[in-house]
């Protein structure tokens, strides 16, 4: 009995008994069979691994970006005519909204919208034409006397020059575009290439902006179940921030052509210079095209008062053109703009610049309102209010697009 219990407690202690642990064996030398790899990364400092960390994702993001924009340009036939759509449907948008409010029908709210948009466009452009064609014959005699007195004073002026020296000007000249009509005709070719795919941009331009009209909220819902559930409540908050910025473009923009406009046209009418009123009209259209639109209608501006008033006044036309257009690039757009789409001022000077150097004159124009939407939809992202909030206020109050269509069963936000 007592051997038993001896065994048994003999045996309880050893089954209750930790395995021995191997002796911990000691690393071989160097050189042996038992040599064991060295850790790398424990020699790298800290430092180093983190700015590698960072290197390689940068590198990746950028080639995305590369990318993008490589397509971009590829495409550019058919992005350009949509990034407008999408312009123009962000400042028509809430004026059809308005209208829906006040019990119209979405039918005729769309249409009073579009319709009032190219008769606004149009009517400026007819304007602006007609008087100019209405006084291009006073133009023209104006234009002829005033190369008379030109060629008057480059004979009895300080050049001294000869009606025969002129005569060879002239003649070489016409040699010129006579030698180099081959050039001519491929550059009429080409403008009529240019001409027809402008014109066909404006059809696609203006076909998806009608889209967007009537079924806004059913393209955005379908771009935004493109990305993984958990993602659609930030995607979908930050597009109504960035709708948002691109409304307060759209306005600003309008509102610094304006302003050219009256600079230009006022200063035409106080120097007596003919034609301000169109004047104005082709400064106003130009300052919704970046760098050629400016360039150009201060021109003509400038060439009407040399034609009409003389040297003096033109000069003066060129000191007024230059005032208003450096009030616009160094005051208005900047300060201005960067105040309603929420981006620094010198991001904007950058943008336009980065935008014409990669894209030229549309990428000068499309340059701050991308660069305006990137950020605040970015800084939306980043800030997490949509953990929190599935449906924002800002939804609400920022996009009439969410509101003036219907939600589409089968899409809840954040699903």
């Amino acid at each position: 009995m007592g051997q038993g219990r001896g065994r048994f407690v003999g045996r309880r202690r050893t089954v209750g008994r930790a395995p021995e642990q191997p002796e911990a064996s000691t690393p071989a030398a160097p050189g042996t069979a038992g040599e064991s790899t060295p850790d790398v990364s424990a020699a790298i400092p800290y430092g180093m691994r983190l700015a590698a960390a960072w290197s390689w994702r940068l590198l990746l993001v950028g080639g995305v970006v590369a990318v993008v924009i490589f397509l971009v340009i590829q495409l550019r036939l058919i992005v350009i005519p949509l990034l407008v759509a999408v312009i123009l449907s962000a400042l028509l948008v809430p004026f059809s909204s308005l209208l829906q409010r006040h019990r119209w029908p979405k039918w005729l709210s769309i249409t009073t919208a579009m319709l009032s948009a190219l008769a606004v466009v149009g009517g400026l452009l007819t304007l602006g034409i007609w008087q100019i064609v209405r006084g291009s014959d006073e133009l023209a005699a104006q234009s002829v006397i005033a190369w008379n007195e030109f060629r008057d004073w480059l004979e009895s002026g300080p050049l001294h020059l000869t009606e025969a020296q002129l005569n060879d000007f002239v003649n070489q000249a016409v040699e010129a575009v006579q030698s180099g009509s081959g050039v001519l005709v491929s550059g009429a070719l080409s403008v009529g290439t240019t001409v027809g795919h402008f014109l066909a941009g404006m059809l696609l331009a203006l076909f998806a902006t009608l889209f967007i009209l009537i079924d806004g909220r059913g393209i955005w819902g379908w771009v935004v179940r493109i990305f993984p559930r958990r993602a659609r409540a930030a995607v979908d908050g930050a597009g109504a921030a960035g709708w948002l910025t691109l409304q307060n473009f759209v306005k600003v923009q309008i509102l610094v052509a304006t302003i050219d406009a009256v600079g230009i046209g006022l200063g035409a009418f106080l120097l007596g210079v003919p034609l301000a009123v169109p004047i104005a009209i082709l400064v106003f259209l130009g300052s919704f095209v970046p760098i050629v639109g400016a360039v150009a209608t201060g021109a003509l501006a400038v060439f009407v008062a040399l034609v009409y008033n003389g040297l003096w006044p033109a000069v003066a036309m060129l000191g007024v053109v230059l005032l208003v257009q450096q009030l616009e690039g160094h005051v208005l757009q900047p300060l201005i703009m960067g105040t309603a789409v929420k981006v620094h001022p010198l991001g904007v000077v950058l943008a336009v610049a980065a935008g014409s150097f990669l894209a030229g004159i549309a990428g000068a124009f499309f340059a701050v309102p991308i660069a305006a939407v990137l950020n605040v939809m970015i800084n939306y992202v980043a800030g997490g209010t949509w953990k929190h909030s599935p449906a924002p206020p800002l939804t609400e109050i920022a996009s009439p697009l969410w509101r003036t269509v219907p939600q589409r069963p089968g899409y809840q936000r954040g699903e």
